[in-house]
């Protein structure tokens, strides 16, 4: 037998089955984690945005304005604008703005914020060209009045824009937080859904690879307790049939070899047994033989004393015909014509003997001639109709022998008209004859007949007696039609 390597382990399935349910799970926490960074990193994004608007929003046109009118009123020059606590140089105010909100310019991506972005960065190029023509008209000595005219006509309307645009970029990027928010929320409904399906699935998934894993690990375990329960009952040709390539069926393995192992030593010991069997059957057949023998020569010896010659011859004759049938160059098969044979020379010497009580015929067909039997089959139970049925009569006896084929078995009857049984006497005989020869009280030559033939051709075969008080006694032999060939000599049919 082939030993099973193990491919897939226990311990592995277990562990499949963990990644099983652990992977899906690590793949949502982390979309969920990377999703949530992401808007964290959109809305801090729009938080900064919005922190630098407002700076300016609340201070640039205060700041413009005023420290330009300080300048048109000659209390401060551009030169000295910077250095006054209270006021800003209107070139760096104007550098700081465009410097941030160009940034913000490359960082924003909402469509109307940018087009608010583009508007005030152009309303910043405009105002510092104004602040400009102020400075040149201050350094040409123009008068008062055109630069006033200019800060109110110019400056003033132009920082205005730049501060209504500074709002509306905090109200675009406010509804972009908005929108912001309204996307995560679906988001977070659309993942929610997401999850609830996929945790449906998963957890179906997981119920079938668990069902599955189970029954990989449980059937083989089943499959190999039923084995081994047939095993304990004694039926060693059961097998588990494990396929699973895990530690079970290296076990299955081993009990398969086990069981094997024990089949093979328990056909060898039945073997032995039946060997045995057989072996103590022709010894016990041997034992028949010589009580017969010694009252054969016994009526041989008479005979000759009565100047017989003639019967003693010819007496001679059948018991030397009947010893050649009887010893059959050793072996255990005949035909069916010898056993014939065989039972005339033992009728013929007890005819002899018996000759006032015992009359026979035998009336066996002639085309079941060419198949097998049994040697000694029909002979005991010619004995046992003359010993048991015809001597104890004290009267005429007949003994019938008769064999004729039906389908693909073989049928003898051997009838006579002695004594009979009683019905309970019946039953007991018939009860003894299927027991082992060797546990018989009495019957011992009909059950080691009985016993020879289940043995050679199966338990369907075998030995069925009738009798009745003062009619006689049937006992009728069942044997399959097995034509007789030298190959078959000492074999087993079944």
């Amino acid at each position: 037998m082939q030993p099973v390597n193990v491919k897939y382990s226990i311990k592995y399935k277990l562990i499949l089955l963990s990644m099983a349910v652990g992977i899906p799970f690590l793949v949502m926490s982390l979309y969920l984690i990377y999703a949530l960074h992401s808007y964290s990193g959109a809305y801090e994004a729009i938080m900064d945005n919005l922190t630098v608007a407002n700076n300016y929003n609340l201070n640039f046109k205060e700041e413009m304005d005023e420290s330009l009118y300080k300048l048109v009123v000659g209390a401060v020059t551009f030169d000295t604008v910077g250095s006054d606590g209270s006021l800003v140089d209107p070139y760096v105010l104007l550098h700081e703005l465009r410097n941030e909100f160009g940034n913000l310019m490359s960082i924003t991506t909402d469509g109307e914020s940018r087009v608010r972005l583009q508007i005030l960065l152009r309303n910043i190029d405009t105002l510092e060209d104004r602040v400009d023509d102020i400075r040149m008209n201050l350094e040409a000595d123009v008068g008062y009045d055109t630069n006033i005219v200019m800060l109110e006509d110019n400056i003033y309307i132009l920082t205005e824009l730049i501060q209504d645009n500074i709002q509306y970029y905090i109200y675009y990027q406010t509804k972009s937080m908005e929108h912001l928010t309204n996307q995560l929320n679906v988001k977070v409904y659309n993942f929610t859904l997401f999850c609830g399906g996929m945790l449906a699935f998963l957890i179906f998934m997981v119920m079938i690879l668990i069902v599955m894993i189970v029954l990989d690990i449980t059937g083989p375990i089943k499959e190999l307790s039923k084995v081994t329960e047939q095993v304990a009952k004694g039926d060693f040709s059961a097998r588990a049939r494990v396929e699973s390539q895990d530690e079970v069926a290296v076990l299955a393995d081993s009990v398969n070899s086990m069981t094997e192992s024990l089949e093979e030593l328990v056909t060898k010991i039945k073997e032995d047994e039946r060997k045995m069997r057989k072996a103590d059957l022709r010894l016990l057949q041997e034992q028949i033989n010589p009580h017969f023998l010694y009252n054969t020569l016994d009526t041989i010896v008479w005979l000759i004393e009565g100047n017989d010659s003639d019967k003693a011859v010819n007496m001679v004759m059948s018991l030397s015909e009947f010893f050649r049938l009887v010893l059959s160059k050793g072996k255990e098969y005949i035909t069916i014509q010898e056993e014939e044979l065989h039972i005339k020379s033992y009728l013929e010497i007890q005819q002899m003997r018996y000759r006032d009580i015992l009359e026979y015929e035998i009336r066996i067909d002639p085309e079941l001639y060419r198949y097998q039997i049994l040697k000694l089959t029909l002979q005991p139970l010619v004995e046992n109709s003359l010993y048991h049925g015809i001597k104890y009569k004290r009267a005429k006896g007949n003994i019938l022998v008769t064999g004729k084929q039906r389908g693909d078995e073989v049928r003898f009857t051997v009838e006579d008209n002695g004594v009979g049984m009683e019905e309970e006497e019946l039953h007991k005989l018939q009860e003894e004859i299927k027991k082992p020869c060797k546990d018989t009280e009495k019957g011992f030559g009909l059950a080691n007949v009985n016993e020879r033939i289940r043995m050679n051709f199966g338990a369907k075969y075998g030995m069925r007696i009738d009798s009745a008080r003062g009619k006689g006694t049937c006992v009728e032999i069942v044997i399959p039609a097995v034509p007789y060939t030298e190959e078959k000599e000492g074999g087993h049919v079944s």
